[in-house]
C-alpha cells in the first residue's frame, strides 16, 4: 500500500487571495522576463550608450 503525503493549500495557510497572486506571478513573470531579455541584450545596451556618451554615470 502506497501512502502519499501532501498538504492542502489551507493547511499551509494559503488562501484565495494568495493563490491568485501566486498564479498571476507564475503567468506574468516569464512574459516580462522574455520581453526584458530582448531589450537588454549587449548590442542594445551598446547602442544606447553610444547615443548619449556624456550621460554615463562615470562621466560626471
Amino acid at each position: 500500500m502506497i501512502n502519499y503525503f501532501a498538504l492542502t493549500l489551507t493547511e499551509m495557510g494559503i488562501g484565495k487571495i494568495e493563490s491568485a497572486v501566486i498564479l498571476a506571478v507564475i503567468l506574468i513573470f516569464p512574459i516580462l522576463f522574455i520581453y526584458s531579455s530582448k531589450n537588454l541584450d549587449a548590442k542594445g545596451v551598446f547602442e544606447w550608450m553610444m547615443e548619449k556618451p556624456n550621460d554615463w554615470i562615470g562621466k560626471k
